[in-house]
């Protein structure tokens, strides 16, 4: 069977989990798109659900499963953290919702496995969002590469260099735990672990080291990994949550037999550097590819949102849908495999993982 279609001119509905920090990206990108509608909202802090249902003007719940039980939906945005967005993924791919996880889909392969089987089971979509994927100046990176222009591809690096001060961990006591969180590669950086594979390709293995510097966290607040890839390409993440004063840079390099591109900025939002041996049209969109996003989230949500409806159309496939989004979740616990242990670890891993 196929997930159903909802025709056009229906409204899609869609009820929101987790009304904290990134719920606010989702309520914006969801007010620009036509026929679509936020019509619940749930926290499990009261105060979060009321303030988002009454800004909404919607009805809000402390608790999920009455929310899926009384308000009908075509599909539930899950914005809780990181560890609980398997379970709350099958509780509504079991009452028949489609399902859009925030980053990451989870935080071990069985459970994101089990999040993928259940909404396979349940004939709906699994959608997991992968916003940066979306940013202009990486959409004109990736057509460069699937169209060959850098020839062989040597070498890829992606930096992540911002900052997040002790009181965002004590916000919320999931946040730097393992159980919920994970640390600055399964949280802050997992976009840029996802580009580093979807853009160069699959990674062979990976050796990396972490540390937890400053922050009264579990989890790392800085680490770096070097990566192989199958193409026998290198590549590096270097990823801080240090950087003193202020979010200073997120970007990704590639460098090829016959183009250097250094997408950077604050959120990989600006062609930095864009050199290639010959010539094509797209070299003439660098400028207006350009964004200068209000946070490091950017303002992929929107591209993101418009792709999960032409989905629920029937009129597309997904941009990022459970099995792409557990690429990224795979290096990531490669990443913590190997500092944990101290050797190169390689891909693919083991389920237990």
């Amino acid at each position: 069977m196929t997930p159903r279609v909802i025709p056009a001119g229906q409204r899609i509905r869609l009820a929101l989990l987790g009304c904290g920090r990134i719920s606010r990206n989702h309520f914006e990108a969801i007010e620009k798109l036509d026929d679509v509608e936020i019509v619940a909202v749930c926290d499990v802090v009261e105060s979060r659900a009321r303030e988002a249902g009454e800004a909404q003007r919607v009805p809000w719940f402390t608790n999920y499963e009455q929310m899926l039980s009384e308000v009908p939906s075509d599909a539930v945005v899950i914005a809780t953290p990181s560890g609980l967005h398997p379970q709350h993924g099958i509780l509504a791919a079991k009452a028949g919702r489609h399902v859009v996880s925030e980053k990451p889909m989870g935080i071990s392969l069985a459970a994101a496995d089990a999040l993928v089987q259940a909404c396979d089971d349940n004939d709906v979509h699994l959608f997991v969002v992968k916003q940066n994927r979306l940013n202009p100046p990486i959409q004109l990176l990736k057509r460069a590469i699937e169209r060959g222009r850098f020839g062989r591809i040597y070498m890829a690096n992606c930096t992540v260099r911002w900052t997040r001060p002790q009181d965002y961990y004590d916000q919320a006591p999931w946040r730097g735990t393992w159980e919920f969180d994970g640390g600055a590669f399964m949280n802050q950086a997992s976009h840029y672990v996802d580009l580093m594979q979807w853009l160069v390709g699959p990674v062979e293995s990976v050796m990396a080291k972490t540390a937890t510097l400053a922050r009264r966290i579990e989890a790392e607040d800085s680490g770096v990994a070097v990566l192989k890839f199958r193409s026998g390409a290198l590549g590096t993440i270097e990823v801080t949550m240090l950087t003193f004063p202020k979010n200073l840079e997120g970007s990704i390099t590639i460098l090829g037999e016959k183009g250097t591109v250094k997408i950077g900025g604050t959120a990989v939002n600006k062609v930095e550097h864009w050199t290639f041996a010959d010539y094509d049209d797209d070299d003439k969109l660098i400028e207006q590819a350009n964004t200068s996003p209000p946070t490091v989230y950017g303002f992929g949500h929107e591209a993101y949102y418009r792709n999960v409806v032409s989905v629920l159309r029937g009129d597309a496939r997904p941009d990022t849908d459970g099995r792409a989004g557990r690429k990224s979740l795979e290096l990531i616990l490669g990443i913590y495999e190997s500092a944990k242990t101290g050797r190169d670890v390689p891909l693919p891993l083991r389920v237990s993982l």
